[in-house]
This record gives C-alpha cells, sequence and structure tokens, in this order.
C-alpha cells in the first residue's frame, strides 16, 4: 500500500540502540545511515542596555518669604547705587547740550524700531509675523560698534579735556588764595612799619624805604587785581598821598579834621610809586577814588579800568591804553583846562593856575573812553598829540594842539 503524499511520516527509527551484551559490556554498534537536517542556529538576545546614571542633585531647601524679600532688596540697593553713580557721572561729564541730543538719539532709535514693528512693512505676506533680516541687523550691529568706538574715543578725548579744565580752575583758585595771603600779609608788615604803638603814623627814612622795597617787590609779583587791590589800600589810608609834615622832626600833621594834612607842593609820601606802575596791565580793574598822581605809567594798560574821582595828576601816561575807561571826574591836572599845562622836570608845579599839573597825556590811547567831561576833552585834546586827537570821543575841533606834534 502506497502512503499519500499529505500522509504524515512514520516517526524515524533511532540512531543509537543500546544493547547489552551477555557479559554486560556496550558493544560497538554502527550508527546507521540518517539524513542530516541543518537547522537554524537560534539567535542570540541582544545585550540590555545599560543603565542610566541618574546624578542626584543635593535638594536645596525652598526659600522663604523673608529670604526672597531680602533678595529682591539687596539686588534693587546695587542696582540703584549703579545707577546713582551713572547719573552723578552722567551729570558731572556730559554737559546738558549733549545731554539732550544723546537722549534724542534713543528716542528716535526706539521710534524707528517701533515704526518698523507696527506698520506691517517688514511681516510676511498674509501673515503677522515679522520678518527679520539678520544679515542686515548684523551689518547695522558692527556699524553701530564701530560708531559706539567713536563716540567713546570722542568721550574720552571730552573727559581728558574737562580735567585739564578743572584742573587748571583749581590751580587759578588755589593762586588766587595764595596771592590774597600775600597780600594780607604785605597789608600788615606795612602797617606795623609806618604806625607806633599808639596807632599814630610814625615813618621814619629807613622805615619809608623798607616799606617801598615790599611794594615794589609785591607789585611785580600779583596780577592786575591784586595791583588794584593794594593801591586802593594805599589810596585809603593815605600813604602814597603828599602829607605835610613837621620842619623839625618830619612826621606828619593832623588838619584838625581827624585826617592828616595835605601838602602838595612841598609833602612828602609814606611810600612814592615812582617806576613801579610803568608798563603794568590794569585793565577791567577798580581804581575809584585812587591816588595816582606823579605815578609813572607809561605804556601802561588801562582798558576798562574805573577810574572814577581817581587822581592823575601830574602822572605820566605817555603811550597809556585808556579805551573804554570810565573817566567821570577823573582829575587829570588843577586850575583851569586853558591854563593847565603838562608836568615838567625843570619847572615846579602851580596848583593855583594850573600850570605844570597836568598829566602828560601824549599819544595816550582815548578811543570809547566814557564819560569825559569838556574840560577834560580839551586838555586832553590840547596836549595829547595829533595822534591821539583822533582817539578822543568827540572829537578835537575847534581846540588848539598846544602839544605841537
Amino acid at each position: 500500500m502506497t502512503p499519500e503524499p499529505n500522509s504524515p511520516q512514520p516517526n524515524p527509527p533511532k540512531s543509537n540502540v543500546t544493547v547489552e551484551s551477555p557479559n554486560g559490556a556496550l558493544p560497538t554498534v554502527p550508527p546507521e545511515a540518517t539524513t542530516i537536517v541543518a537547522t537554524a542556529e537560534p539567535a542570540k538576545p541582544l545585550p540590555p542596555p545599560p543603565p542610566t546614571r541618574k546624578v542626584l542633585l543635593p535638594q536645596q531647601p525652598a526659600q522663604t518669604t523673608a529670604e526672597v524679600t531680602g533678595s529682591v532688596l539687596t539686588l534693587a540697593a546695587i542696582a540703584s547705587m549703579i545707577v546713582g553713580l551713572a547719573n552723578d557721572s552722567w551729570v558731572q561729564v556730559i554737559p546738558p547740550t549733549w545731554r539732550t541730543l544723546i537722549i534724542s538719539c534713543f528716542g528716535l532709535l526706539a521710534g524707528i524700531v517701533g515704526l518698523l514693528m507696527l506698520s506691517g512693512t517688514n511681516t510676511e505676506p498674509g501673515s503677522r509675523n515679522i520678518q527679520i533680516n539678520w544679515d542686515a541687523i548684523g551689518a547695522l550691529g558692527e556699524l553701530i560698534g564701530a560708531l559706539g568706538q567713536i563716540l567713546i574715543a570722542i568721550l574720552g578725548v571730552y573727559v581728558a579735556w574737562r580735567q585739564y579744565v578743572i584742573s587748571k580752575d583749581l590751580t587759578i583758585q588755589q593762586n588766587r588764595i595764595t596771592q590774597q595771603q600775600t597780600i594780607d600779609a604785605y597789608f600788615q608788615g606795612v602797617s606795623d612799619l609806618a604806625l607806633d604803638e599808639q596807632g599814630f603814623l610814625e615813618d621814619w627814612p629807613q622805615e619809608r624805604a623798607i616799606a617801598e622795597g615790599r611794594t615794589a617787590a609785591i607789585m611785580s609779583s600779583v596780577d592786575a587785581e591784586g595791583k588794584a587791590k593794594i593801591l586802593r589800600f594805599l589810596s585809603q589810608s593815605r600813604l602814597i598821598t603828599p602829607l605835610k609834615r613837621d620842619r623839625l622832626l618830619g612826621r606828619p600833621i593832623l588838619d584838625g579834621d581827624g585826617g592828616y594834612a595835605e601838602d602838595r607842593d612841598h609833602g612828602l609820601r609814606v611810600i612814592d610809586l615812582n617806576v613801579m606802575l610803568a608798563g603794568a596791565d590794569l585793565a577791567g580793574t577798580d581804581l575809584r577814588w585812587t591816588e595816582l598822581s606823579e605815578a609813572n605809567l607809561v605804556r601802561a594798560n588801562l582798558s576798562k579800568c574805573d577810574l572814577v574821582k581817581a587822581n592823575l595828576s601830574r602822572a605820566i601816561l605817555y603811550d597809556a591804553n585808556l579805551v573804554r575807561a570810565d573817566m567821570r571826574a577823573t582829575k587829570l591836572f588843577y586850575g583851569s583846562a586853558e591854563m593847565a599845562s603838562p608836568r615838567s622836570r625843570t619847572e615846579f608845579a602851580n596848583y593855583q593856575t594850573g600850570e605844570y599839573t597836568g598829566a602828560v597825556v601824549e599819544r595816550a590811547d582815548f578811543t570809547a573812553v566814557k564819560r569825559l567831561s569838556d574840560e577834560q576833552r580839551y586838555y586832553c585834546c590840547a596836549w595829547c598829540g595829533s595822534k591821539s586827537r583822533e582817539t578822543i570821543p568827540g572829537g578835537c575841533e575847534g581846540i588848539p594842539n598846544k602839544l605841537g606834534r
């Protein structure tokens, strides 16, 4: 009977059969021919992935409300300090005009950014998303960085200049303080020389010589304002006024009205200015009521000076600068303008008629002189020379040139 193809096959015979021998030995039995069927080797299972190592950080305790508040206050205090320092530096370093310009630039930049964000010109079509051109922003950032470096350099130069100006102002202020201390010491020294224990003026030849030496020394070491202070002090204390003196002892004589009597003809001054003011710069100073008679003011700068009621009789104003000086009631001579004449080396002054009592005004510059009286103008036009006549306010028409040159 032929087995069907699809019928199950009978179990194959075992290839190894154990047969016991009579003596109990295991005989060798040749194996039967069998069909060797190759079977697939079972797949080896993949090794499990290494376990993930978890790093456990130590848990920090949650901050309390008080700690959070303290931190916030600390940060706010630091920010306030930085803002305060920046504001102080801002105010000290940057002038108000520059502050307004810088704030305006920041406001303009913020306005442009806001306009681009709200106008829709830089948004994608059909959407409200803002399209950003990062290349343009990068180029703009480089440009702003370059401009920032230039501005920083300019700011550094400005800060250095401001430091120089402040240092210069401090130096000038310190020099003024030092000068004032020097002038005060001079005032005290001259007062000690000229006054006795009772406070009366008691000057002797050696004391007068020392006082004049001190005056000459300090006149050469102070500025225009310092010179003006010294002249006002000497004038008000009558130390440069010719005083009437006792013919035996040479002491000054009281006038009976609480002061010392003047003697223009034969009086003697405690301090004689001589040539201390020759070429001096006294521009813009206050010389009201000062006694400058017979002072040598050759080429002195008296422009813009206040010479109200100053005494310049017999003073040498040759080639002096009197531009825009206030000469209200300034005494240039004694007597009448028609009879007055400049000082002379060989002739004595006549204080009754005015002869040889006037100031030497040849070649002086009277441009824009203020409040010049008619008598003063007549005297200056008559004795200043042809060159200076052109500078006198009001002109010299009808006034003769008595100087002759």
